[in-house]
């Protein structure tokens, strides 16, 4: 018998990742650090200011932690769900969106949305890290629920799944960000793929954990599920509207050909998801008058009642009128008037998410059953340590974002 031994054979993926992380490669990570090195005044006061607003809130956050979960919060067990809730929801919806915005150019192979790939991915990965951070701050006790995810798997529990199905997502996101930086775009593409299924999944999942509370009207029914999904699309493109015409100003760049045709895709398909959100909110409101009493009363809070403002002008003209009105008027070419209606869009669709799991709970379980104690509307507003918890999302996102520009410089993708 001969002792000599096949030589192991590589295969082809590990192949390709060794060829492509060459001197090339670390060539230009080091010209990458050396332009982070050289920003300009202007994106070093940014930075500055964002760091001191996580660093300010994370220790507002950390002491909320000492004084007690029930005591800084202002949730009951009445209204348990509070801002925290609705902020974790309006960045992974956000993260969710951006991840169907650049699967759609990468995954599926339509040439405009191409540019804007490599900056949604990496931003998907920033909100859905911002999301965690905040449901980590909202959670008792994050680290047993940890645990217990692991060696207690909840399988009939939607809440189990949902926390599986974006840590699954969110890993699946960061492997398809470090194959785009080594330029192996055909692996980066099946990442994006289980990505985007594993997202979507979760995603949907997120708004049946609403839609399957059967003693909450306003949410139950097979509604939210399908709304999640085409809320996070409209949410995912402002965001891409938004961060990229930033990206952009930060970088002191002007736009190319491929980009400018990029983002007048990204604006067409936004001003489209409008018009289908307020479509869905029209017949929401419609089908909401036909249902129970509970959910009566949800509505009328929140169209003449004390939740009116909310809806009528940051969801209503500030989330859905003007945006659509300028993305029209735009046509995708002034990019100005698209970065204008990516802001005020944003700022509707936080109003969305805090109304959504407000509105919800406002109507007492009891009110049905002629309770006297539970006859009137629950009261919420959130507190100060709620809200720095939010401000604390809002800053790593904000810093993860300036950093992340110049630490890979733009973001450039080529053309494949």
């Amino acid at each position: 018998m001969s002792n000599r031994t096949k030589p192991v054979k590589i295969s082809s993926l590990a192949r390709d990742v060794f060829k492509s992380f060459d001197s090339s490669v670390i060539t230009g990570w080091q010209s990458n650090l050396a332009g982070f090195l050289s920003g300009s005044k202007s994106f070093y006061v940014l930075l500055a200011i964002s760091s001191l607003v996580v660093l300010a809130s994370s220790m507002t956050t950390i002491n909320a932690l000492n004084i007690g979960y029930r005591h800084a919060y202002n949730v009951t067990r009445e209204i348990p769900w509070g801002i925290l809730i609705s902020t974790y929801v309006f960045f992974v919806v956000t993260s969710t969106g951006l991840c169907i915005v650049s699967s759609i150019g990468h995954v599926f192979g339509v040439k405009d949305f191409m540019p804007i790939a490599k900056r949604a991915v990496f931003l998907s990965i920033v909100t859905i890290t911002a999301g965690f951070t905040v449901i980590f701050f909202e959670i008792e006790n994050p680290f047993r629920m940890a645990l217990y995810n692991v060696i207690s798997p909840g399988l009939t529990s939607n809440i189990w799944w949902m926390g599986t199905l974006y840590g699954a997502y969110m890993v699946f996101m960061i492997i398809e960000y470090i194959f785009l930086l080594l330029n192996l775009h055909k692996i980066a593409m099946f990442a994006g793929l289980a990505g985007l299924l594993t997202g979507l999944a979760a995603h949907s999942n997120l708004g049946a954990i609403f839609g399957m509370l059967h003693a909450r009207e306003f949410w139950y029914g097979p509604y939210l599920p399908i709304y999640f999904i085409v809320s996070a699309l409209a949410s995912g493109c402002a965001a891409v509207i938004f961060f990229t015409y930033l990206g952009y100003r930060i970088n002191n760049e002007k736009m190319d050909k491929p980009m400018e045709r990029s983002m007048e895709a990204v604006g067409k398909l936004c001003a489209l998801m409008v018009a289908v959100l307020i479509f869905f909110n029209i017949w929401k409101i419609i089908t909401g008058f036909v249902g129970g009493e509970g959910k009566q009363a949800a509505l009328t809070a929140m169209l003449a009642g004390p939740y009116a403002f909310n809806f009528w002008v940051f969801e209503v003209l500030i989330g859905m009128l003007l945006p659509f009105t300028l993305l029209m008027y735009s046509k995708g070419k002034n990019i100005g008037m698209m970065f204008l209606a990516s802001i005020l869009m944003t700022t509707g669709i936080f109003m969305m998410r805090y109304d959504l799991v407000v509105i919800g709970q406002i109507v007492p379980v009891f009110h049905e059953l002629g309770v006297k104690e539970f006859s009137q509307l629950l009261p919420y507003k959130p507190s100060f340590y709620e809200i720095m918890v939010v401000i604390a999302g809002l800053g790593i996102t904000a810093s993860s974002f300036l950093l992340g520009e110049k630490v890979f410089k733009g973001h450039k993708s080529d053309v494949h």
